[in-house]
Parts: structure tokens; sequence; C-alpha cells
């Protein structure tokens, strides 16, 4: 792979790995750092790379596994800021408040969430990553995402049931 087709398969592809990364890594600075490092070592690996069936599948999964051997390596944890911006948006300024809980309500919740079905969740919905790229970064079957992020909704969906059923009586 020479440098013109690197950066049009490799490198173009660093704009979709931003959301991941900094969602695992917990902010911004450390997500162009591991977007730059996770970029050079794709570079010395250009001539394997140029041979790989799925190419966009193996940059997605190097990121993820990347982020996973920082946050192993120094120990931190995913904070709250992780989610760098609201699960929802509203459109209604009168509201802001009742958005606010709720995005907050919807954060609590999938912190209790399994670690594979949070991650499938959030790449699919937040990310808005297609499933074979999840698949891909996961190293699961597109089956067993589309099962994990079944399951990851239905918990949500119970849980807030739960929570508003309560309320409201």
């Amino acid at each position: 792979m020479n440098k013109e087709e690197f950066r049009r398969n490799v490198f173009s592809l660093s704009e979709q790995l931003f959301p991941m990364v900094s969602r695992m890594l917990g902010n911004r600075a450390n997500a162009e750092d591991a977007i730059q490092e996770i970029m050079m070592k794709l570079w010395v690996r250009r001539h394997k790379i140029g041979q790989h069936p799925n190419v966009k599948g193996l940059v997605f999964s190097v990121a993820r596994n990347y982020c996973v051997d920082v946050l192993r390596k120094k120990r931190w944890e995913i904070q709250d800021t992780s989610l760098h911006h609201g699960i929802l948006k509203s459109d209604y300024e009168q509201e802001p408040l009742e958005w606010k809980e709720l995005n907050l309500l919807i954060r609590r919740i999938l912190k209790n969430l399994p670690e594979r079905q949070r991650e499938v969740l959030m790449m699919r919905d937040l990310d808005g990553y297609e499933f074979t790229e999840i698949a891909a970064a996961t190293k699961l079957k597109v089956e067993h995402v589309r099962v994990l992020l079944s399951r990851a909704r239905k918990q949500v969906s119970i849980q807030l049931e739960k929570i508003y059923s309560y309320e409201g009586k």
C-alpha cells in the first residue's frame, strides 16, 4: 500500500474513529493522541493492511484494541464525560431540565449494562456505526452484535419504564 492508498483507505477513517476513541478514553485530548498513535501503527503495517480483505474492519479493530490497552495500562476509569455530548437532544428550549434528567437517567442505566451490551449500544446509537463495523471492531459476528444491541435496548426500555411508572403512581 503506497502513501496515496493509505491516505484514501486508512487515514480517511480517522474522523469515523474519533467518536469511539473519544468515548472509550474519556476526553478529546486523549482521543486525538490515540488517533495519531493508531495511524502511526497502521502506517508501519501498511504493506500487510493492503492485503487484508476488510481494511475498514481492521482499522476499527486496531483502534478499539489500542484503547483497551491504554485503559488497562493506565487503569483509567471511563468517566461520565465519556458521553461527550448529550444522549438526547431537545428541539424545545422550554424543556431543558427534563432532557437533562432523562440524559442522566440513561447514563445511569448504561453504567449498569454489561460491558459488551453497553459498548455495542453506544457504537450503534451514539456513534452511528454499521453492524459490520461494530462486528469487526469487537471481533463478534454480526448476528451476535444484533442480539447484544437488542438486549441492551430492551434493558434500557425496561429500566426507563420502571422509573417512569413508579414516578407516575
